[in-house]
């Protein structure tokens, strides 16, 4: 783990992955600056966070330069939700490309050490199972999806270009489906849109078949990841995958939500959206023999965990 009192900026702090983040390197005795514009992430977040004098924030658009003096960069801000990003598709390159070079600029100037988050969908609608880090993925680069899928890809091609040609010292972790307390419940995405419904006694919606897969990572367990990626040696420059390697289909997730919750929703199905995934499953070889990382909170508890955040931001 890193070692006490490094300064410490976090961009997209104030989101579900950030926020976490945030108070683990809190609790760990670092200075923590939390970058964010509040687009997805929210003040209520931070609660607990702004009680601690080694935490501030920063209200700031990543897509424009920062100067900061920092020893550390988790550069986590971009809206990562389909229905944030498939409204604005322009805005979302923007952060996801321009705040990486910012970043980067960051790192190149001050010496810091910068972590990407990037993603599973850099691998698309994958034709290898499950997916190391040498795929190159099935990417449509002009569909409605290509906003975040490529942007981010691209933010990785410039991680190591600045690698390559600045020095910069980089770490680049692709995260795969993370869920837990914090997530907003209005994010679109399949387990806080199924909890919701399950919580109101709506019909629980599935885009397709509902055989589709997915891994989900309990929140706790990739922040442990992306802690363990950024103290690893220099030369462990990633990309590393931080996923459960679980495979759950969409249709057996829709279930367990409905038994945790108690609820009577019904499952209704809907036309397959363009360009969703059929298949996504981790393999996280080198997480285990780089990092030794694995996930070790189980779907069901998780979701427990996360049902009862959920109802009792309903009540």
């Amino acid at each position: 783990m890193p070692l006490s009192g490094k300064r410490i900026l976090v961009t997209g702090g104030a989101g579900l992955i950030g926020s976490h983040l945030c108070e683990r390197l809190i609790a760990a005795g670092h200075e923590i600056v939390c970058l964010d514009n509040f687009f997805t992430g929210t003040d209520r977040n931070m609660r607990s966070l702004l009680e601690s004098p080694r935490f501030s924030v920063l209200r700031h658009n990543i897509t424009q330069p920062l100067d900061a003096k920092v020893d550390e960069i988790y550069n986590l801000a971009c809206p990562a939700a389909p229905v944030h990003y498939q409204v604005a598709p322009v805005g979302v390159m923007k952060v996801t490309i321009n705040g990486a070079m910012n970043m980067l600029e960051l790192a190149a100037r001050t010496g810091a050490r910068v972590l990407q988050a990037s993603t599973s969908e850099v691998y698309g609608d994958p034709m290898v199972r499950p997916q190391p880090e040498s795929y190159w993925g099935n990417v449509n680069p002009i569909g409605p999806r290509s906003c975040y899928d490529e942007s981010k890809r691209a933010a990785e091609a410039l991680f190591f270009a600045y690698h390559r040609q600045h020095g910069v010292r980089i770490k680049v972790a692709r995260i795969f489906n993370t869920y837990g307390p914090r997530m907003h419940p209005n994010d679109g995405r399949v387990v806080s849109n199924f909890i919701m419904q399950a919580l109101h006694g709506k019909p629980i919606t599935i885009y397709g078949h509902g055989e589709n897969s997915r891994t989900f990572t309990y929140v706790d367990d990739t922040v442990e990841g992306l802690m363990r990626v950024m103290a690893s040696p220099d030369d462990v420059t990633g990309p590393i995958n931080l996923g459960d390697p679980a495979e759950v289909t969409v249709r057996t997730l829709a279930q367990v939500i409905i038994e945790l919750t108690g609820s009577r929703s019904e499952i209704s199905f809907l036309p397959s959206l363009v360009d969703d995934p059929q298949q996504r499953q981790a393999d996280i070889t080198l997480a285990r023999s780089k990092l030794d990382w694995s996930p070790q909170v189980p779907l069901r508890e998780g979701l427990r965990r996360t049902v009862q955040y959920f109802a009792e931001l309903n009540r």
